[in-house]
């Protein structure tokens, strides 16, 4: 079955380009795309370094080039919230990048909480739910969203802990691949499973090699196994278990998919991750392209 002409607007993330942000934020421009999401951890755009006039200035060269930002990536790393002496500062943090995505014209941020346990009477469980509550109550006061990316547990089970927090505040960034290249989990399901949290999607495609412990991937607190993003991304390049691949040549149902997000009424954005390859603008730009042939 074709999908539906999609009307999102397409995205990228900056970061891909390996440019640096000003740089990158061109060649979003060159590519065609219509907004782009930055990380907002570290660096140019960590909001400690940004005065009230570099915030200003950001926003206006951003305007200037015609771009909508679609989003932050507010990702910290370290087993996201599953930590409870790291969680106040990582909570702190947070809102800061909250706060600035507003500045920039955008109320979501993206972030990876950690793998939400099976037992929900764990330490674990009940560390993360503790924090993704006071984070989901702070993002709902300013109608903004703190969202979850997709892929360390299933989308039946990301809906189970989302439900339990209370408000929308905290809410879902849908990453297909990452259902395909991990748990195996059908992304076309897990949108109309987490149809009332889906705020923002990652355009990334990606296929399963063989199994793979979820916990070898994003880690988990007092599990031994911890990868950086780089060694992550040297994983979906070239591990045993799964491969990150160009838009298309994955697992991820285009077609089923799209419908997917068209049935639920999705409007936002579909923003163009690239983590691996040698030439991301190349692999970014027909990833562009192979998406707009979806609109007609």
């Amino acid at each position: 079955m074709a999908a539906p002409i999609m009307t999102n607007k397409i995205g990228v993330i900056v970061d891909s380009f390996q440019l640096g942000v000003k740089e990158g934020l061109l060649k979003a421009k060159q590519v065609g795309a219509d907004g782009v999401q930055m990380y907002a951890v570290s660096g140019e755009l960590d909001p400690a370094n940004l005065s009230p006039a570099a915030r200003r200035e950001w926003r206006a060269y951003i305007d200037s080039l015609g771009l909508d930002v679609s989003a932050l990536v507010g990702d910290l790393g370290g087993h996201g919230f599953q930590d409870p002496a790291a969680n106040p500062a990582k909570i702190e943090k947070s809102k800061r990048i909250m706060e600035l995505a507003l500045e920039f014209g955008t109320n979501i941020v993206t972030t990876h909480i950690g793998i939400v346990p099976d037992d929900t009477n764990s330490r674990i469980y009940e560390t993360m739910h503790k924090a993704c509550v006071e984070l989901s109550e702070y993002a709902n006061s300013m109608n903004s969203h703190f969202a979850i990316e997709t892929g360390p547990e299933t989308s039946a089970q990301l809906k189970s802990f989302l439900d339990s927090l209370g408000s929308r505040g905290v809410a879902v960034n849908f990453d297909p691949a990452n259902m395909v290249m991990v748990t195996g989990d059908d992304p076309v399901q897990g949108v109309y499973t987490l149809k009332d949290y889906i705020v923002h999607t990652h355009a990334k495609d990606g296929v399963k090699l063989g199994d793979i412990d979820p916990r070898d991937v994003y880690g988990q607190f007092g599990y031994e196994m911890e990868l950086n993003h780089e060694e992550i991304a040297n994983m979906a390049e070239s591990g045993s278990s799964f491969r990150e691949v160009p838009l298309g040549e994955g697992g991820v149902n285009w077609d089923g998919y799209l419908k997917a997000l068209h049935d639920i009424g999705y409007g936002g954005y579909l923003t163009i991750e690239r983590e691996v390859g040698t030439n991301p603008e190349a692999d970014i730009s027909k990833a562009v392209q192979f998406l707009k042939r979806y609109r007609g």
